[in-house]
């Protein structure tokens, strides 16, 4: 892994060879939670992939929206294929990862697939700062979409990626629905820390196996 700056002070982790196709990982609301995801992360790459993990801050003014567009633009410049990035969010990175997908024309940028892990689709999306669902209906189907969510999430409900998968669907995208055996946390390779109120990275077999499950369908994504 290597660690650099994406822009000036913000910090994103690499993993793999930066001449395979990339996958760009977003965090959830959690300010700079990067680690968080480096166990998930370490399994993409074990796949042959280059992966980029950037921090992000949804606390700030724009709630997050120049960081994610500047991690892509980064991720880009690493040299991404001609067919363009995987993005992977989870929980709100992954309503992020989802507004990207949909407003990828308007901003000219292309991508290959996207993942959303326990995407918080109730909340409104970062990228465009409003309901997602709106913005669905207008732009029209362009990448697939892949929506894996844990049937033990008590923080955001599997019902909230069945209904988002029907919008999709009723609009024209490509979109499996998975349901796994995870909770809002492990499906991303995570582990809550109830006393500190913070997410951090696994090290216990039964998260770090559905981590290893979650991998492999990113990189069966990823082509």
């Amino acid at each position: 892994m290597e660690t650099v700056e994406y822009s000036p002070g913000r910090l994103v982790d690499l993993f793999g060879d930066p001449e395979r196709q990339i996958v760009l990982v977003w965090h959830g609301m959690q300010t700079d939670a990067r680690s968080s995801l480096r166990p998930l992360a370490e399994r993409v790459a074990g796949h042959g992939l280059a992966v980029v993990v950037p921090d992000w801050d949804s606390g700030a003014d724009d709630k997050g929206r120049g960081d994610l567009l500047e991690s892509v633009y980064f991720a880009q410049q690493r040299g991404a294929r001609a067919d363009g990035l995987v993005v992977v969010g989870w929980s709100m990175g992954g309503v992020a990862a989802a507004g990207l997908a949909v407003a990828a024309r308007r901003l000219d940028i292309r991508l290959r697939h996207t993942v959303c892990l326990a995407g918080a689709f109730m909340a409104p999306d970062p990228i465009s700062g409003r309901e997602l669902k709106t913005d669905v209906l207008a732009d029209g189907p362009q990448c697939p979409f892949t929506l894996l969510h844990g049937v033990a999430d008590d923080v955001v409900p599997i019902s909230v990626s069945r209904a988002f998968a029907t919008d999709l669907q009723e609009n024209g995208w490509s979109v499996e629905v998975v349901e796994l055996d995870a909770d809002h946390a492990s499906i991303a390779g995570a582990t809550y820390d109830q006393a500190a109120g913070r997410y951090s990275a696994a090290d216990d077999s039964a998260t770090l196996a559905v981590a290893v499950d979650v991998a492999a369908r990113i990189a069966a994504a990823a082509g």
